[in-house]
Order: C-alpha cells, then sequence, then structure tokens
C-alpha cells in the first residue's frame, strides 16, 4: 500500500477518473448499438449527430484514439446511407 500523500491522492484521482472514463465510453457504445439496429432513416439521421457528438467527446477525452472514432462515423455514415 501507498505511504506518501500524493501517492493516496493519485490513487483516489485515477479511481474517480477510471470510472468516469468507464461511464463515458459504455454510454457511447450503447448509442452506437442502437444506432446501428436502427431501421429507420429519418430516426437514424436524427441520432447520427448526437452519436458523433458523443465520440468526440471520447477522443477529446483520449478515452478511445481518434482514428477509431473516424472509423465509427464513417461505418454509421454508410449505414444510415443504406437505409432505405
Amino acid at each position: 500500500m501507498a505511504n506518501h500523500k500524493s501517492a493516496l491522492k493519485r490513487i483516489r484521482q485515477s479511481e474517480r477518473k477510471r470510472l468516469s472514463n468507464r461511464y463515458h465510453h459504455k454510454t457511447a457504445r450503447t448509442a452506437l448499438k442502437v444506432l446501428r439496429g436502427e431501421t429507420d432513416k429519418t430516426v437514424a439521421t436524427e441520432q447520427l449527430p448526437k452519436v458523433v457528438a458523443l465520440l468526440d467527446k471520447l477522443v477529446k477525452k483520449n478515452i478511445i484514439h481518434k482514428n477509431k472514432a473516424a472509423n465509427l462515423k464513417s461505418k454509421l455514415a454508410k449505414h444510415i446511407n443504406k437505409l432505405g
């Protein structure tokens, strides 16, 4: 166990950040899953900007890599364009 005050504080901070990152990542994954399962083009088109914003926030907080976010956004756009 850590003995220094700074090490104890770092443990507390990292645990808080881990839980926050986990929450944001899981929320974004759920939004992606919902959008991928959507069959109505108008509803999917309305949801896309919200999901893109979630992905951009994850990139900004260094939770996911920017290229992964770009790939996901591209796949979602392709999926929406395919809907009839």
